[in-house]
């Protein structure tokens, strides 16, 4: 589809053109007339000047606005450029939000059951603190810098909290010096951790020079989770505007109010009281030691058919339901049902892969007796013990965790042929400085702000990658520069095409994978050297996409542009040194942490998902993992050619699969355009179940039903509602339901050693009845008897 802008000649019948009727939105020839997600998807970029069909039809005027309504349901179309943002105030809540949040919850990473405080918890406290500082402060001057500018504006609170947001998790690279301490022994001085740290969370950044052109500027580039907060922003500080809607009815204020108490005084229930509500796995209720019962209707190691929960915290673990378009949603759902619902079982019981001594699903490795991986028994001065390793056991993997990794294989060459596909056009031209996309009025908004010029970008990367240099010459990690070069040219050789994925779907396709199968073929047998290159090719892609986002958001919000560079680059220096601060506390300081049996429950849950990669990509590496007369995946390959595959020829399967598919269907809707299949996106297909496992289906089906009433019944039948609510009551569900989780942690779980209720009417069967299952216990289909295993005997 192509257009031109609109200009005053035939205004009338652009006018019938563009007021579209709610049902005709999401007709299946929408997209032909009216912009939508799944334009850029198709490669359709097209008009930037738009009739709102929610304006007041008796002005009779063309106002200008975004064309995708997903935009103008959340998003203002003016701005104040008085307005002030970077302000003491700003930076002063930002800074003390920068080093209590990242504080807090590197604090709680370590332990589980996990408390997370997400940026949303900040975007909701910085409201009433800043609006209390511009009441009771005095407007006065020091050192020329006024103490209060004012009343607490909008930009003061978005600076706030992206603050907040960039280093709200975890840094990445503190699970490296965790691992290197519980899993090898290893303590590298202070001023390594702190270079490592900084140079993985920071140099990501350098790229944000390049992303912003392909991933901030052009309309088409939605950004679907930054409408959620923008709708929260303008509904704190009570902003109107036409994209808010015509529907009658209580105010978005008054809305979001009721629905942000009744979703945190709900969560009580679940996450406290009735327990059994949050893991609804029914089928096992009635049959707890029935073991098919509970791998095909369990939520912990199961395949979760049973499909209920009453806890939103379990339905939006994937993403809010209500931020995703339906097709994409559409696209999860047919990976869900095909691969897990269907090929998983399959491969399951047929016992391929041994799988049958094994749970159907767990984020653990095993050993050929069914128990726990024992890496301790095959390191010898950090590297593998090749004899040790012949004498103990190969690693086994459970089936949804041998399943992700093969569609993580297909998924990296799949983005690379729908980037070539269906980006390659917008990309061409934007190189040529000729964007087919006009630009929309938020963009011609922001083009009053002085722009952050290109040498930032090129300062932090010098710094960053000098700190990794030293960090590798400096201490015997392993690591080698050229391997450094080529993890930060992964990163940035994925980061437009899965930036513009994300972009449009709500969805990132992780780089985790690639990264350790290449480290693990290039470098060999050495684990802190894998944990850095994944970190150094993951970790980079993913600041940079995040870095892009935040700009997104502030590009809504009509931030300049400088100050949005510096409050994150600043709060990143701040969170990660805060966060590497906690944990070397905590390791001096918290008697047996990481240990399973600590007594404070500090057992480094996330620590020992990473430390396990370390031993099945570094210690052990793919070369022993999947070569020939390996457990993988000789087994499901012979069904298609033979047993007598190197790892080479095995993985090459996987991402000819990956490739092809895109092919295959872009030839195919070439010659039938209209075909329903346009909407399969493969790179979607592909990384879905990437968080499976953990995840199951109580985090699936849950959160495509919401999608399903939502995005497709609500906004074809009840346009005006959607436009009006729909991210409002997103925003409100997902605050509320942090809100809830830190208040019953930090009043009833925490306090006294978590004795509360312990001995009370509250340890009943509703809290403790799907803990009585299989399913809880991870049991497989077929128990070995003690001394007994299974799989090859050499």
């Amino acid at each position: 589809m192509t257009g031109t802008a609109i200009g005053e000649e035939g205004r009338e019948s652009r006018l019938s053109q563009y007021a579209l009727t709610e049902k005709s939105l999401e007709s299946p020839r929408a997209s032909q007339r009216f912009p939508s997600s799944f334009d850029l998807h198709m490669n359709r970029v097209d008009v930037y000047v738009a009739f709102d069909p929610n304006s007041d039809e008796n002005t009779g005027e063309l106002e200008e606005d975004s064309p995708y309504p997903e935009v103008r349901s959340a998003v203002a179309n003016f701005d104040d450029p008085e307005m002030p943002a970077s302000t003491l105030r700003s930076w002063t809540l930002g800074i003390l939000i920068s080093i209590l949040i990242p504080g807090m919850n590197q604090f709680f990473h370590f332990r589980y059951p996990t408390v997370n405080i997400g940026p949303v918890v900040a975007q909701l406290i910085a409201f009433p603190v800043g609006s209390t500082w511009a009441r009771w402060v005095p407007n006065v001057s020091l050192f020329g810098v006024c103490l209060n500018p004012g009343p607490f504006t909008i930009k003061e609170h978005v600076l706030i909290t992206i603050m907040a947001a960039v280093g709200s998790g975890s840094a990445y690279a503190t699970d490296i010096v965790a691992v290197q301490k519980t899993f090898y022994d290893q303590s590298f001085s202070f001023p390594f951790q702190w270079m490592l740290v900084i140079s993985t969370q920071c140099i990501g950044f350098s790229i944000g020079g390049i992303t912003r052109r392909f991933l901030v500027n052009p309309p088409s580039m939605i950004w679907p989770n930054s409408l959620v907060s923008c709708a929260l922003f303008n509904t704190l500080h009570s902003q109107s505007y036409a994209g808010v809607g015509k529907h009658p009815g209580m105010s978005r204020e008054r809305f979001f109010l009721y629905a942000f108490l009744g979703t945190a005084v709900w969560y009580f229930v679940p996450g406290y009281l009735f327990q059994g509500l949050s893991y609804f796995s029914w089928a096992c209720w009635i049959a707890p030691d029935n073991v098919i019962v509970n791998q095909l209707f369990g939520y912990r190691s199961g395949l979760g058919f049973s499909v209920i929960t009453f806890d939103w915290n379990q339905i939006a673990y994937i993403g809010s339901p209500l931020a995703t378009p339906w097709w994409a949603e559409v696209n999860v759902m047919l990976s869900f049902t095909f691969f897990y619902w269907f090929l998983v079982p399959v491969l399951y019981y047929t016992n391929t892969w041994r799988a049958q001594y094994l749970p159907i699903s767990s984020i653990s490795a095993f050993d050929n007796t069914g128990k726990y991986y024992n890496h301790t028994r095959i390191i010898k001065d950090g590297k593998l013990d090749m004899e040790a390793y012949n004498a103990y056991s190969p690693l086994y993997l459970s089936t949804t965790f041998a399943m992700s990794y093969g569609l993580s294989f297909m998924s990296i060459t799949a983005t690379i042929a729908h980037a070539i596909l269906h980006f390659s056009a917008p990309i061409k031209l934007h190189f040529k400085r000729s964007l087919r996309e006009q630009p929309d009025v938020h963009a011609k908004l922001m083009m009053s702000y002085p722009q952050v010029p290109d040498w930032y970008y090129g300062c932090i990367f010098v710094v960053t990658f000098i700190f990794a240099c030293v960090c590798i010459q400096c201490w015997d990690t392993g690591m080698e520069i050229w391997a450094l070069i080529l993890a930060l040219f992964v990163a940035l050789l994925y980061v437009i095409p899965v930036g513009m994925i994300q972009a449009i779907t709500n969805w990132q396709i992780g780089l985790n994978v690639i990264t350790e199968l290449l480290v693990g073929f290039l470098l060999p047998g050495r684990p802190v050297a894998m944990m850095m290159f994944k970190t150094y090719g993951y970790i980079t892609m993913s600041r940079a996409i995040q870095f892009t986002a935040d700009f997104k958001l502030g590009h809504y919000m009509k931030v300049p542009p400088r100050p949005m560079f510096w409050c994150q680059v600043v709060a990143t220096l701040i969170a990660g040194t805060v966060q590497l601060g906690v944990q070397t506390w905590m390791f001096s300081h918290i008697p047996d942490i990481c240990s399973p049996t600590q007594k404070d429950n500090f057992i480094c849950a996330p620590t020992q998902v990473f430390g396990t990669a370390s031993v099945v990509w570094g210690l052990i590496g793919p070369n022993l993992f999947f070569s020939k007369g390996q457990v993988y995946f000789g087994d499901v390959l012979s069904w298609y050619i033979s047993r007598r595959l190197t790892a080479a020829a095995a993985l090459i399967f996987f991402f000819v699969i990956g490739a092809a598919c895109p092919l295959l269907l872009w030839l195919f809707t070439r010659r039938r355009p209209n075909t329903i299949l346009n909407y399969l996106s493969f790179p979607l297909i592909f990384s879905a179940l990437g968080y499976i496992p953990p995840a199951t289906a109580i985090n699936f089906v849950p959160w495509a039903v919401f999608g399903f009433i939502f995005q497709f019944i609500v906004r074809r039948k009840h346009f005006s509602y959607w436009t009006k609510y729909n991210y409002v009551l997103s925003a409100a569900l997902d605050a509320g339901t942090a809100v809830g989780v830190i208040l019953v942690f930090f009043c009833l779980q925490y306090p006294l050693n978590g004795s509360i209720g312990r001995h009370s009417v509250l340890k009943w069967w509703g809290n403790t009845v799907f803990m009585e299952t299989l399913d809880w216990k991870g049991a497989p289909l077929h128990t070995l008897s003690r001394g007994e295993t299974f799989g090859p005997k050499s």
